[in-house]
């Protein structure tokens, strides 16, 4: 009788070609693809595909273009200071010049004075020109926003007005301008000079105390 031989399950089992590679796994082809290429050529660095060398050269040369803006920015800069410097010197030191264009023609009107009443000997022309130069030279200041200070019957203003004494007054109010020794100016609205002048202190004592009785004895009665 024949024994019947049994199958050992690993007989069943399917061979594999272990020296085979699986097709579900990678090759190294697969996994790296183009190191041929790269290995090759060199790997690109950029987009645009430059080596490192060239792109290292390219940003020195963006570098260098950067400075020489910025070196002639500053020397653009520093000529514009210069030349602003310059005209704002000019300025201040030509200021006046269109003042003393206009006063010059007050000094040929003193000169004119002067020779006639030289040559005439006449006092009354003399003072008639002395009194048209001084209209005229009232005009120039005016023409350059130069105005005087209006103080005489006004009230004391200590911003426009200089205090040289103080007198009792029947017809002034008291803290208020009586007199004008010196004549203010201002330009535009700076003061040039301020008035100098005599401020009231109002009615001298002894009349004030003869008002105030006769107000005493009105409000009894």
């Amino acid at each position: 009788m024949t024994k019947q031989g049994h199958d050992h399950p690993q007989d069943r089992r399917p061979n594999h070609h272990h020296d085979e590679p699986s097709r579900d796994q990678p090759t190294d082809d697969a996994l790296f693809p183009g190191d041929e290429t790269s290995s090759a050529e060199g790997r690109p660095d950029d987009p645009a595909g430059n080596t490192t060398a060239e792109t290292a050269e390219r940003f020195e040369l963006a570098l260098q273009q950067a400075n020489d803006r910025a070196l002639r920015a500053l020397a653009e800069l520093d000529n514009y200071r210069k030349r602003a410097r310059r005209e704002l010197e000019d300025t201040r030191k030509y200021a006046a010049i269109d003042l003393m264009r206009d006063m010059l023609g007050v000094w040929d009107d003193m000169n004119r004075a002067l020779e006639a009443v030289e040559k005439n000997h006449n006092p009354e022309a003399f003072v008639e020109g002395v009194r048209m130069v001084h209209e005229r030279f009232a005009r120039i200041l005016a023409r350059h926003h130069c105005t005087r200070i209006e103080a005489v019957g006004l009230a004391f203003d200590p911003n426009m007005h200089e205090s040289i004494a103080q007198m009792p007054s029947d017809d002034v109010p008291a803290n208020s301008v009586m007199y004008e020794s010196q004549t203010g100016f201002k330009l535009y609205d700076r003061v040039v000079r301020p008035a100098q002048v005599v401020i009231s202190t109002g009615k001298p004592a002894a009349d004030r105390r003869a008002t105030e009785t006769n107000e005493e004895a009105t409000d009894g009665e």
